[in-house]
């Protein structure tokens, strides 16, 4: 039933991240689903489950974007594993420890691309951090927020935890 479920956000994000929500700006940036999708993922069914919807969900939206086929799943890959070990840690998690964990982790995978590329003159790191990432993690974190906090109002969250990490 998880590999169903697992399938379905695969497939249903891709479409939806790479159709329409290309066409919806806040403070110049997209949302990016997949990433909040994989860190719930994490965060709820453990580091494997994670681990591997971060990597098929990475690829998967890699071959409908720009990025670099390797670099997208390995960064969701990451990301869903070190989602998972978080849950692992936390004995209760409420919606505003994982906005605050979410926003830290989107400001660590939004720097990667900076690094990574050689930024102009008129682009230096401030540029990069003040007007994409923080904007970026600060929707993001927002995002994850309303839909944990859905989950969290209307499911038993740790009952939901404790049975998909058995």
């Amino acid at each position: 039933m998880k590999a169903l479920i697992y399938f379905a956000v695969i497939v249903g994000l891709v479409p939806i991240q790479s159709v329409l929500l290309p066409h919806i700006s806040v403070w110049g940036v997209k949302p990016d689903l997949s990433f909040v999708a994989v860190c719930l993922v994490g965060l709820i069914a453990g580091e494997l489950d994670g681990l591997l919807v971060g990597l098929a969900l990475g690829w998967a939206m890699s071959l409908f974007s720009a990025q670099d086929l390797i670099s997208g799943a390995v960064l969701k890959g990451t990301t869903g594993f070190v989602a998972g070990l978080a849950g692992r840690q936390v004995v209760y998690l409420s919606p505003i420890v994982l906005v605050a964990g979410l926003l830290v982790v989107s400001c660590l995978t939004g720097l990667v691309t900076p690094f990574v590329l050689k930024l102009s003159v008129q682009q230096d790191w401030w540029w990069a951090v003040w007007t994409v990432v923080l904007p970026q993690a600060c929707l993001d974190a927002v995002i994850g927020g309303l839909i944990y906090w859905l989950m969290w109002s209307r499911l038993n969250i740790e009952q939901l935890m404790s049975e998909s990490r058995m």
